[in-house]
This record gives C-alpha cells, sequence and structure tokens, in this order.
C-alpha cells in the first residue's frame, strides 16, 4: 500500500507490455488532470524490450513504473502472467531503485477499445496505433484508483 500523498508529484509510466508491442503512458500525480498516453515500443523493432524501458524511465525522469499484468477473468495466473511478471522483474532490477509496482490490468485493453468507440478524438473507431498506449494509461488510472481506496479505508 502506497500513500498517495508519497507519490503526489512523481512522474508515473504505464506500462502494458504485450508480446508484440508495449504500450507507453506517463502522468505527474497532482499536477497533470489524468494519465496520457505516450508511445508504443514495437518488440521486434528494438533488440531488448528491458533495455528500451530502462532507456525511457531514465530519459523521461520517470519516479515509478506501474506495470500492467494480465489474469484471467476468474483472477487466476496464466502462462501470460507468469512471462509478463517475469518481464516486470528483469525491468524492476534494471531499473533499481527506481521502484515498479505491478497493478492488474484484466479487461484494460477491452476497456481502451471501448473509450476509443466513444471518443471523438480517435474518431469513434478503434485504432490499433493507439490502443496499447492508451490501455497504458488506464493501468495508471486503476494503480490510482486502488492506491486512493486503500488509504481511504
Amino acid at each position: 500500500m502506497i500513500d498517495y500523498h508519497e507519490i503526489s508529484g512523481q512522474t508515473l509510466l504505464g506500462v502494458d507490455y504485450g508480446a508484440k508491442v508495449i504500450g507507453l503512458a506517463m502522468y505527474k500525480v497532482g499536477i497533470e488532470p489524468f494519465p496520457m498516453p505516450f508511445d508504443r515500443i514495437i518488440v521486434s523493432k528494438v533488440s531488448d524490450p528491458i533495455e528500451e524501458l530502462k532507456r525511457i524511465v531514465n530519459d523521461e525522469v520517470i519516479d515509478r513504473v506501474i506495470f500492467g499484468l494480465p489474469f484471467l477473468t476468474d483472477g487466476k495466473e496464466s502462462t501470460m502472467t507468469h512471462k509478463i511478471k517475469s518481464a516486470g522483474e528483469k525491468l524492476a532490477a534494471a531499473i533499481s531503485p527506481i521502484p515498479l509496482n505491478f497493478q492488474d490490468e484484466t479487461l484494460s485493453s477491452y476497456e481502451a477499445e471501448e473509450r476509443m468507440k466513444n471518443d471523438p478524438r480517435y474518431n469513434f473507431k478503434v485504432d490499433l496505433q493507439k490502443i496499447d498506449a492508451l490501455a497504458a494509461s488506464i493501468i495508471i488510472e486503476q494503480f490510482l484508483q486502488e492506491q486512493i481506496v486503500k488509504n481511504d479505508s
């Protein structure tokens, strides 16, 4: 559990880690109104996705990484959960002492699709070029909502 005041003013990087595309979003807590899609990494175009993420963390002066972790809809772990958790642990070691928090991202891509279908910024269509970064911004939103709920209880 993290105190919301502890992360106030920090720059968060949301990561929607996929086998083909890694979506990224950023958010300055308490400064910007909401997390914004930032970029995406095409896994086949980089030699090492973890090194590329480490470079982004350093270049963008990130204070904390929120790393999406997919679970099955019943809450159980899948093979993909284990693969992505392993990648997150490698990234955590590579960027230490910058903290990395795992966040349940179940259905974040589905939610991103629904938002795109209802948003004029995306012409009310699913944009596959931008969906992963939007999913990463949803991962940050979910992380913040959980932290606020936990701190209020």
